[in-house]
């Protein structure tokens, strides 16, 4: 039995008004992080709501309950239910962008990759396609030893925020991510979608040279890149915050051609 969700971790989802506001029938997927929750991309979620798009943010299987609820859920569970949103999208809105935070920028490129000209462009947030730790490629032998090492959560620097995410990491869950690196990275080239891309310059948890290889793989001719200086890795909820968001919108207008 899984626990319960906790407090601020639930999914959210919004449907914009007719397509005669003048914002466009447009709908935006928001994907959250690996061990994180939705709370992590709530503010966003509900910014892009105000400017009149359709949104949803799930909650990817077996977060924002325990961490021991992820041990039993894997990469194609969480690409499975942002796979699910996007075509819930898609049925209701005619262009859909997609939207990820490190985990959700990684599943953020899978949907492009698979996809392709139904996902009209892509927002990456400290996104991550390798691995960083050593302790990675002792995973296949380690996660049957230890299920759990110390979280990687809450690398916010702004005072007073906190990121409601897990504060342990289960490696039989980590060992199911690498495998989908593995995967996104060899697929990068398919992107072809307007690319915006925002990169903490210190971050912790995803090292800046991710988002170099994706630049450098990635097929998209429309790409921006936008280096946060105030910012940690949850740049979603630290001093970069309102750049990213109000970032997003003159994206989707201008690639959605609705003007700014």
């Amino acid at each position: 039995m899984t626990a319960p969700v906790l407090p601020g971790a639930e999914p959210f989802s919004h449907d914009a008004p007719p397509a005669d506001t003048g914002t466009g029938p447009v709908g935006v997927l928001l994907c959250h992080g690996f061990t994180g929750s939705p709370q992590s991309l709530r503010p966003w979620a509900e910014h892009l709501a105000a400017a009149g798009f359709g949104v949803r943010l799930p909650r990817l299987p077996g977060h924002g309950t325990d961490w021991r609820d992820m041990q039993v859920t894997t990469w194609d569970d969480w690409y499975a239910e942002v796979d699910r949103a996007f075509h819930e999208l898609k049925a209701a809105y005619d262009r859909v962008f997609v939207m990820g935070l490190s985990m959700g920028g990684t599943l953020t490129l899978r949907l492009a990759e698979r996809h392709g000209a139904d996902v009209a462009g892509i927002v990456l947030v400290n996104p991550s396609v390798k691995p960083d730790k050593a302790v990675i490629k002792l995973l296949p032998v380690l996660k049957h030893l230890v299920p759990s090492v110390g979280g990687i959560g809450n690398a916010i620097n702004k005072e007073g925020v906190t990121e409601l995410a897990y504060s342990r990491v289960p490696l039989k869950a980590l060992d199911s991510f690498a495998r989908g690196w593995h995967t996104v990275r060899a697929d990068l080239p398919k992107v072809t979608q307007p690319t915006l891309l925002y990169r903490s310059v210190t971050d912790p948890v995803v090292h800046p040279s991710n988002s170099a290889l994706i630049l450098a793989r990635i097929s998209s001719t429309d790409v921006t890149e936008h280096v946060l200086e105030k910012s940690s890795h949850v740049a979603t909820l630290d001093h970069d915050a309102e750049q990213i968001y109000d970032g997003s919108v003159e994206f989707i207008r201008r690639v959605a051609g609705l003007g700014i």
